[in-house]
């Protein structure tokens, strides 16, 4: 499927050199979004100085001033965010009803981040042991300088946010380089903070191809922040890698469900369907395949096959979900349902005829071997993987060989024992009765385990991620019993050792 042919995604700078113009299209009818300027280096590493030249100014401003900015910023985002929602339509194909419920989470958390810095961040006390009892010890967190992030395709306005509000808000001023496919969304977030602070390039947009987020990797900026598929997360880890730049990955990749003897089906089904289905698959946050009790499977999946043949895909406004965004991608479902079948599995709604780019209608497939490169890829489009189990210790056994789960949504109705379930599971995320509604809670952190996540986004641990630790001891008053020093007294020693066998060596 040659780019040329199909006009709905982005064009990329071609042929034996690059061109200075990257144009994004509306993947629904092909028609020009906007002309966006391929940074160079030298635009780049301007972009990054302004960074530098302004971060101190930010970070000298304080937690509660800091913070008087950011609600400022989220009002103005609130206020015009038709603007935003329109253009995210446009960049996307998403129906509107999604855009405005994307829109709304990363305000929803640029205000959390933006209230609850301070008490995250700010320096506090902390306890000293019986040999220290002289010393006044604190921990606080400070701004690392310029962070880069490098935004996604699927949810554009959501994702980064959570790593450029969280980033801001602990004092750090922001490069942001969105994804070629929705540049649109990435210029209008920085146009608005602008608009609020012309003269202080706090968060600034660079724009670009692969090749200009690469040099934002090498720019020697103090952390990169990425969201997106697995082989651009290893490229930006080795390009960081050459300047020693830490990294924060949340990289692509769906959850999954189990379904236990008990649960409610029909809110499992609901869920299930939701999670597979909306944003056309497109969601990190989404449910790749569900993990069901024998006793219940074949209720469970009748469910399921009902719900999903319902849903329609389209550019109308009543359609369930829009296109997909990626070219690539059609390609990437097309292998993952050919294999899923040829392996031994059912497609019990829709299979490949179900593929139209750039749409794809729903497709649900019955008991997929465990290796098919449909349950070990990435789970990229509206495909819902529905397995029987013969327990929930074989349902967990499954989602850890797999492992590349972000979160997993377990549906019971005994809630009492299923902590210690989710304690045996190796993700970030695990909801109970629910399925991505946990994405709507700022103060949750979220994060994958291993290759699919280094470092976290939202929350407490989303402020740490983008700050350093500094402690500081402080010296009272001259120590009864002083150990630090040459000239110790032989009266100290013993008494230390005997204090010391008091609370150490007693059972």
């Amino acid at each position: 499927m040659a780019e040329s042919a199909q006009p709905w995604v982005a064009a990329r700078p071609g042929g034996t050199g690059r061109t200075n113009v990257l144009t994004s299209y509306d993947p629904r009818t092909g028609e020009v979004v906007g002309n966006y300027a391929v940074m160079g280096t030298g635009e780049l590493n301007r972009a990054v100085r302004n960074a530098r030249a302004t971060e101190k100014w930010w970070a000298d401003l304080g937690f509660n001033t800091r913070r008087r900015w950011l609600l400022d910023w989220k009002r103005d985002i609130a206020r015009r965010s038709g603007e935003l929602v329109a253009l995210l339509c446009e960049e996307t194909g998403k129906p509107e009803v999604d855009a405005a419920i994307e829109v709304m989470l990363a305000v929803e958390n640029l205000d959390w981040a933006a209230r609850n810095a301070a008490r995250a961040l700010d320096r506090r006390r902390i306890g000293s042991s019986w040999l220290s009892r002289n010393q006044r010890a604190s921990v606080g967190y400070l701004p690392l300088g310029v962070v880069g992030v490098l935004g996604p395709w699927n949810n554009p306005v959501f994702t980064p946010m959570g790593s450029i509000a969280y980033a801001m808000a602990a004092g750090n001023a922001v490069v942001f380089k969105p994804h070629e496919l929705t540049t649109g969304v990435g210029v209008w977030l920085a146009d608005s903070w602008a608009r609020l602070a012309p003269n202080q390039p706090v968060l600034q947009v660079v724009t670009g191809d692969s090749a200009t987020g690469t040099a934002l990797c090498r720019a020697k900026v103090d952390k990169i922040a990425y969201a997106g598929p697995e082989a651009g997360a290893r490229e930006v880890i080795a390009a960081c890698a050459r300047t020693m730049t830490p990294v924060v990955v949340e990289r692509s990749g769906k959850g999954s469900m189990v379904v236990h003897v008990d649960a409610k089906l029909d809110d499992a089904a609901e869920a299930a369907v939701f999670g597979a289905m909306a944003n056309a698959g497109q969601n990190a946050t989404g449910i790749q395949r569900a993990y069901v009790a024998q006793s219940v499977y074949d209720r469970f999946l009748e469910l399921v096959v009902d719900q999903a043949r319902r849903l329609r895909p389209g550019a109308d406004r009543k359609a369930s979900y829009g296109p997909m965004i990626m070219e690539s991608q059609v390609d990437v479902v097309r292998r993952q349902v050919r294999d899923a079948v040829a392996r031994g599995g059912r497609a019990v709604v829709g299979g490949l005829d179900s593929i139209r780019e750039p749409y794809i209608e729903p497709i649900v497939l019955a008991e997929v071997p465990e290796e098919s490169s449909a349950i070990t890829g990435e789970g990229i489009g509206p495909v819902l993987i529905v397995n029987k189990v013969a327990s929930m210790e074989d349902a967990a056994e499954r989602i850890n060989a797999v492992g590349t789960d972000v979160a997993v949504s377990v549906f019971t109705r005994d809630v009492h024992e299923i902590e210690a379930f989710a304690e045996r599971l190796r993700v970030g995320v695990v909801t109970i009765n629910s399925s991505t509604a946990y994405a709507g809670i700022p103060a949750l952190p979220f994060g994958g385990v291993g290759e699919y996540g280094q470092g976290h986004s939202h929350g407490d641990q989303g402020l740490r991620e983008f700050s350093r630790t500094l402690a500081i001891a402080r010296k009272r008053y001259q120590a009864p019993v002083n150990l630090s020093t040459f000239d110790r007294h032989p009266r100290h020693l013993r008494l230390a050792r005997t204090i010391f066998r008091i609370r150490h060596a007693r059972t």
